[in-house]
């Protein structure tokens, strides 16, 4: 089975990892680029699309029919904001980019990278953790094939990423003293990648993954 997907992110750790590894699964057979700036990425199943409003894909919808999968790896940093904006960056733009995905692709799987510790019930005392939550829940609703919302926790790099920050710098070198003393906080960005593809082949019996499941479905 070969398939088509969409990825946003690619100028942040987690989709630049997720493209790295799809353009070396022999199943992916194309990838496009959503971004909101140019990135310099190469590759011949590789596809660039840039859309200046995540939230507003009203224009897009010829070049976005078509594909399998949504890999929305795309994120902002909760640290220094308000609840109010970090909502208008998160729940506002991701929800609204789902939506116009479900009415152009309704047979299409969409995973969602929130973060580990994510707040399910929307009323816990973190902010972002809410925010999260509350965005997972609304893609859940919406009529796509499957909604996957990956809860990943610290990721060690792949080989060649050029998108990544000293803390994860750091992480990487200590990644298996990690592994031992966090098994539930540890995974690889490869297995991250590996898990998505294989949500959409091969398909889990949870639609929120945290770290063990994302390490069980790369290995399926």
């Amino acid at each position: 089975m070969e398939i088509k997907v969409i990825v946003t992110g690619a100028t942040g750790l987690v989709g630049e990892g997720v493209i790295l590894t799809c353009l070396e699964h022999a199943d992916v057979k194309q990838v496009l680029m959503v971004n909101r700036r140019h990135s310099p990425l190469k590759h011949p199943k590789l596809q660039e699309l840039l859309v200046p409003d995540f939230s507003d894909l009203t224009a897009f919808s010829e070049q976005l029919t078509g594909y399998d999968a949504c890999f929305y790896c795309a994120g902002v940093s909760s640290v220094g904001v308000s609840e109010e904006e970090f909502t208008k960056k998160t729940y506002d733009v991701v929800v609204p980019f789902a939506e116009k995905l479900a009415a152009i692709n309704p047979n299409m799987i969409f995973n969602f990278v929130s973060g580990n510790r994510t707040d399910s019930s929307e009323t816990g005392s973190v902010m972002w953790a809410r925010v999260k939550g509350r965005t997972e829940n609304a893609l859940m609703r919406l009529p796509f094939k499957n909604v996957y919302n990956f809860r990943p926790g610290f990721m060690k790099p792949m080989a060649g990423q050029k998108n990544v920050t000293t803390i994860y710098k750091v992480f990487a070198r200590l990644y298996p003293v990690w592994l031992v003393l966090f098994p539930k906080w540890a995974c690889t960005m490869r297995e991250v990648g590996q898990a998505m593809i294989n949500s959409v082949l091969k398909g889990y019996s949870k639609q929120i993954l945290e770290v063990k499941d994302i390490q069980v479905l790369a290995r399926q």
